[in-house]
């Protein structure tokens, strides 16, 4: 119940979730022109709120920028891995892909050849009502390892996990019973301030590794010095900054949620 609650509530507060149900008591709100203007004008505020590149970018930098990658990564024992970087060899697709996440699983066969670990523990499951057909998201990351030139042998599977959560809690478990305190930790940069408080909660020593950073340093500077055009287009809501804005807020209301558990 409370990973289904986990992924369902949310959608109520994101901007569209919410500007969608309050649009809904506006066409409910006949008898009163005014309370119904006033849920208007807030449902599209929020909407281009949401999908405003200023503010999208500025939350965006708040997580992504705590965590930079480092200079000089030194060796550790291993290099965990986080799921959600790939989709499944599902009809009409022929193979297993990457999707916007998968840089996390290319990032960590890069540094395995580097030889940064001589391990890789692929973490991810899936959550059954929400899994188009069963499948192992580890199992899936291993193969993309295998393909780049990491060895069947040096990768370690943990797949049971439903969310980040439990992505930690299994993988240290792994950690633990081989004596393994220190280890390298590879997911997108927005991920990553909840990912690292969750490995360190339980014990676990981690060395920051981040990827699929959405905000650039050209990027930024290029939205506080705008060209008048860019300046007109940065003005209209998209659906890209919309849905920027949403997975920055799923980050800290997830961050939130596990405060109130006692997991951070």
């Amino acid at each position: 119940m409370f990973v289904f609650l986990s992924k369902f509530l949310p959608l109520l507060v994101y901007p569209l979730g919410l500007a969608s149900i309050v649009l809904i008591i506006a066409l409910l709100a006949r008898r009163s022109p005014r309370f119904r203007t006033s849920l208007i004008v807030f449902a599209l505020a929020l909407l281009w709120l949401g999908g405003n590149r200023w503010v999208g970018y500025s939350l965006a930098r708040s997580l992504e920028w705590q965590y930079l990658p480092p200079d000089n990564l030194q060796p550790e024992a291993v290099i965990v891995v986080l799921g959600g970087g790939t989709e499944p060899p599902l009809f009409p697709r022929t193979d297993v892909e990457v999707n916007a996440a998968g840089d996390r699983v290319l990032h960590a066969a890069r540094l395995y050849r580097d030889g940064k670990a001589p391990a890789v523990l692929v973490s991810g499951g899936t959550v059954s009502f929400l899994a188009e057909e069963e499948y192992s998201p580890a199992q899936n990351m291993a193969d993309l390892l295998m393909l780049a030139g990491v060895p069947e042998e040096a990768i370690w599977l943990q797949g049971n996990s439903e969310n980040t959560h439990d992505d930690a809690e299994l993988s240290v478990q792994i950690l633990k019973e081989r004596g393994i305190q220190r280890a390298i930790l590879v997911t997108s940069a927005m991920h990553m301030p909840r990912s690292v408080a969750l490995f360190e909660h339980q014990g676990i020593d981690v060395v920051p590794a981040p990827v699929d950073y959405t905000v650039t340093q050209s990027g930024w500077d290029a939205l506080f010095s705008p060209t008048p055009q860019s300046f007109v287009i940065n003005l209209l809501p998209n659906a890209s900054t919309l849905h920027l804005t949403t997975n920055v807020l799923k980050e800290y209301i997830g961050m939130l949620v596990y405060r109130l558990q006692g997991w951070l």
